[in-house]
């Protein structure tokens, strides 16, 4: 939905795709990215390929919640675009050094992985970047994955500590927004009525997605968590959250990947991340709905 959501706007230039391992292993998010660039009309958009596990534990997947294939729901196809052969970190080193500084921004969607690799490897693109707009993490609303932290942070929390403590800005979509964009059933319809392609695409795979966050949370729909990242590049004004410090748990098996945000300011580290409360989920689907409307 992220991916669909950026394509579809033209304010956004999307330089290329970084697949990373995390609600599905990374042969499978490669080739998810590629099918959803397909379904977009965009098989010219590049593709990459990243890192295929944490930068220091095993993988932790989630097919329980996203199915075998990661896009469960819709009949899926080989993709024919092709994969790119640079690794998606070099992709990203290369991209910063290369662009005018202050001008990519990055919007992780899953593990940071990726990013942290990154930043370790070449410290010097830090300072290029212009903003990372991240899903992942959790206050008010704890954890998703367990009871301290949501799935993304929890499967490579030293990648996420590398992130936050990198001084590039940051800009956090937690659980706390993403659980108040909720799909529900006439939002749902909204998709599958624009009787298109990808409209169709989308209604079956949050079909799919939906059934197990409904009876997992007892809502009325299921939270749609990574397009938070790409409607706040559009439409920030749909949001509203704190800079506050934010710092990740590494250490306690208990507590493994929780962000520990300073929402009341009750310490004196300095802030680190604009990070984000509250949610228009009306103008969030009424944009989202909007602009796949512009897709095959």
């Amino acid at each position: 939905m992220a991916i669909l959501l950026a394509l579809a706007s033209p304010e956004i230039e999307v330089l290329g795709l970084t697949a990373v391992a995390g609600n599905v292993p990374l042969a499978r998010t490669q080739t998810n990215a590629r099918i959803v660039c397909e379904l977009a009309g965009r098989a010219d958009m590049r593709v990459f390929a990243g890192c295929d596990a944490p930068m220091q534990r095993p993988l932790v997947t989630a097919e329980h919640v996203h199915g075998k294939t990661g896009l469960d729901g819709p009949d899926l196809w080989e993709p024919t675009m092709p994969l790119q052969p640079q690794h998606g970190v070099d992709f990203i080193i290369d991209t910063l050094r290369a662009e005018p500084p202050g001008t990519v921004t990055l919007t992780p969607l899953g593990p940071l992985t990726n990013i942290g690799t990154a930043f370790a490897r070449a410290p010097d693109i830090v300072d290029r970047v212009q903003e990372i707009v991240l899903m992942g993490g959790a206050y008010f609303e704890v954890g998703n994955y367990t009871p301290a932290a949501e799935f993304n942070i929890y499967v490579d929390p030293e990648a996420a500590d590398i992130v936050f403590r990198s001084g590039a800005p940051l800009t956090v979509m937690p659980l706390d927004v993403t659980h108040k964009a909720l799909v529900t059933r006439p939002r749902l319809d909204a998709f599958a009525a624009l009787g298109t392609r990808t409209g169709r695409f989308t209604a079956e795979m949050l079909d799919f997605f939906e059934r197990f966050d409904i009876a997992k949370y007892g809502s009325k729909g299921g939270p749609l968590h990574d397009p938070t990242t790409i409607a706040y590049l559009l439409r920030p004004d749909l949001f509203s959250g704190r800079h506050v410090n934010v710092e990740i748990e590494t250490g306690s098996d208990l507590t493994r990947g929780m962000t520990v945000a300073d929402w009341w300011g009750v310490t004196d580290r300095a802030p680190n991340a604009t990070f984000m409360g509250d949610i228009d989920a009306d103008g969030f689907f009424a944009l989202l709905t909007e602009r796949l409307g512009r897709l095959p």
